[in-house]
């Protein structure tokens, strides 16, 4: 059983990371401050992690019988079929904890990373579903990118120049999609889906600025819904595909955190249960402490609605018959 935050917290410094100081003229030197990054003392441990996470991967490389999930976090997903490799969304790294940490809004990590990115080898497609940094991580994806030659990236066709400027890649790179689109690429034949976070908002060119993606391999299909409230035509859109897996937000919309929202507990229970998902397994939580859920809730309502579903462990995997 993971246990779950603490109240009690603990400074930590890292002095490799300062804000920007006036220069002190009498004495000819800056001044420089250090950022401080305030983390429960605590931390929800990882079902597994680093080195213990890439030895698991690792030895089930050649099994070809189903395929198998891994959870690291947040809204990442690690998909292996036939030694291939698809990673949802990624966010390993404390980018917004520095970003944030002397706001009114601090991002305070509740839980371990489960693995450096530059580890992840192998990989052969990525997605970004929006341009929030939990799911467009420079600090993830340059390292991830770096050992990875060859990986392909899928994103909302409406976000390339972003996202191309966030990693400063070449324009062509990124693989885009809207929702009236497909591409098969690294063994998976990926479908974009709208998502509503919080409106289904579309560029000047009428593209999804904000989208999740339905992966087709073999004869399984799994649904990463980035980051989605309910919105009407979705189950209409997602039924047809017969999802085996379906990964759903549970961290709800609450106006005071100041950020968009997303499915709740209840909602992707149901949301779940309504486009016939063989499983569903809950993401989005237990990252920051201003915006998370107690799974447990989740896994009342899906009892409740005789959902199909599982919650993972931080870096814990499930094989998929």
């Amino acid at each position: 059983m993971q246990k779950r935050k603490s109240n009690d917290f603990l400074i930590i410094i890292r002095p490799f990371f300062y804000k920007k100081a006036k220069k002190i003229p009498e004495y000819g030197f800056y001044l420089l401050t250090p950022i401080f990054f305030y983390f429960p003392m605590t931390l929800i441990p990882a079902f597994q992690k680093d080195e213990a996470l890439l030895r698991d991967i690792q030895s089930q490389t050649n099994i070809t019988d189903g395929f198998r999930v891994w959870w690291l976090g947040q809204s990442g997903f690690l998909i292996q079929w036939k030694g291939r490799h698809l990673l949802f969304d990624p966010y390993l790294s404390d980018s917004l904890s520095l970003k944030y940490a002397q706001t009114d809004k601090p991002h305070v990590r509740m839980s371990e990373r489960v693995i450096d990115p530059s580890l992840l080898k192998s990989i052969d497609v990525v997605t970004s579903s929006h341009n929030h940094t939990d799911h467009l991580d420079a600090d993830t994806l340059l390292p991830l990118l770096a050992v990875n030659p060859t990986i392909q990236m899928i994103i909302p066709e409406a976000n390339r120049a972003f996202v191309c400027a966030r990693l400063q890649c070449a324009p062509e790179f990124p693989i885009g999609l809207n929702d009236s689109h497909h591409v098969e690429v690294g063994g998976f034949k990926i479908y974009g889906v709208p998502a509503a976070h919080n409106a289904l908002e579309r560029d000047d060119r009428g593209q999804y600025k904000f989208m999740g993606f339905v992966a087709e391999f073999g004869n399984y299909r799994v649904y990463h819904s980035g980051d989605t409230l309910w919105y009407d035509g979705i189950v209409e859109i997602l039924k047809p595909f017969g999802v085996d897996v379906a990964f759903l937000p549970i961290n709800g919309n609450k106006p005071e955190r100041r950020v968009a929202g997303n499915l709740n507990a209840e909602e992707a229970a149901r949301l779940g249960k309504e486009i016939g998902a063989k499983l569903v397994i809950p993401h989005h939580y237990d990252l920051f402490e201003f915006n998370t859920e107690n799974p447990t809730l989740f896994e009342n309502y899906a009892k409740q609605y005789e959902t199909p579903y599982r919650v993972l462990g931080i870096g814990e995997g499930i094989h998929v018959e």
